[in-house]
């Protein structure tokens, strides 16, 4: 028998396979809208162009000052050529830098947006929107910033760099691993979350070895969609509040950042979240979730230490500071001392271990 649950499924419509973009012009007539301003950063330019070119006459702009972490000032200088261009619609285009600031737009605006993926980030399928204004990223949830379309193409994630393919698709991870043990969790949110971390864990090998390959591409997109769409669905907990103390507060790269703490988070979280623990162990192939996640990591070469993204060792106490004030709900109570030995290992790169006794995660 199936437990009760509550589940409110999230408004908007996904376009998924290789050449999807195709379909642009298509979603812009049924949205009804004619003066479509795309945003995105300057490495996804040439994505972006064609994007406008599948669009035509109805582009009345290409914006491609998208930043990481969404800052306020970067959102307010592009609000201002929204205006100016009298745009109906906003089109992002790339990674999570362009999603937040199509999100951060929507929420001054009430635009509907259209999102093109070009990464794993899958911050498209939420209504959550993080931002950073005076060194300090602060996340809300709204209606508002929900895209009404997502177009996964996979075709446009061919030429994703390696490196930044794997580090994207650990970022995917976290979001579905976090989902496993929310207090807001339900049935339906952790199948989604099992199969979308399985799609990626199966889909990043096969990219590290053949990065134009379709199959590892299309089980990559796929899992991304999954594991935003828990992202959307549920609170997350510790680990996301850690990696938005660190993008924030020192500027890290969000991606990277996932992938070097996911490892640590989940040692520390899932003693105390058994049934997480166990769909982990099924997907990722390990009787330590945290510990195959870390190996998983380490072959296909993506960061495994805080101080190489930047980090500085000076940091680490204030870090530890903010991770612990006003903390998400987490299924095992946050001391500030065993945070501060958490980020010590992660900026220096250990492997994961599980605070409370001490133990290396390989056992």
């Amino acid at each position: 028998m199936a437990p009760a649950f509550q589940h409110e499924a999230l408004p908007g419509r996904v376009r998924f396979g290789s050449g999807a973009i195709a379909a642009l012009a298509e979603e812009a007539e049924r949205l009804a809208v004619e003066r479509v301003i795309i945003l995105t950063g300057p490495r996804q330019r040439a994505q972006a162009e064609i994007a406008a070119a599948v669009l035509g006459a109805r582009v009345v702009g290409v914006f491609d000052q998208a930043a990481m972490h969404t800052p306020v000032e970067v959102t307010e200088q592009t609000l201002s050529v929204v205006v100016a261009r009298g745009a109906d619609c906003v089109l992002a285009v790339g990674g999570g830098s362009s999603i937040g600031l199509g999100k951060a737009i929507a929420l001054r605006t009430d635009l509907p947006q259209i999102v093109v993926p070009t990464t794993y980030a899958g911050s498209e399928a939420t209504p959550i929107l993080g931002q950073t204004e005076h060194g300090l990223k602060t996340t809300l949830r709204s209606p508002k910033v929900l895209p009404e379309v997502i177009v996964y193409d996979i075709d446009l994630t061919l030429t994703l760099p390696v490196a930044l393919s794997m580090t994207s698709g650990l970022n995917a991870i976290a979001h579905a691993a976090e989902a496993l043990y929310a207090p807001d969790g339900n049935p339906l949110v952790s199948l989604m979350a099992e199969q979308g971390v399985a799609a990626l864990a199966d889909g990043l090998p096969r990219i590290h070895q053949a990065p134009h390959g379709l199959e590892g591409r299309t089980q990559a997109l796929y899992g991304a969609w999954l594991c935003g769409s828990c992202l959307g669905l549920v609170g997350m907990a510790l680990h996301h509040k850690i990696c938005h103390t660190l993008g924030g507060t020192f500027d890290l790269p969000h991606a990277e950042t996932h992938a070097v703490m996911l490892p640590h988070t989940l040692a520390f979280n899932l003693p105390a979240a058994p049934e997480a623990r166990d769909r982990l162990s099924r997907v990722l192939g390990g009787v330590d979730p945290a510990g195959a996640l870390a190996e998983l990591a380490a072959r296909v070469g993506a960061p495994r230490a805080l101080r190489d993204l930047g980090m500085p060792e000076s940091g680490i106490a204030t870090a530890a500071d903010l991770a612990v004030r006003n903390p998400y709900a987490n299924p095992r109570p946050v001391d500030r001392d065993l945070i501060e030995a958490m980020l010590r290992r992660a900026w220096a790169g250990d492997w994961p271990q599980d605070e409370r006794g001490g133990v290396d995660a390989r056992g």
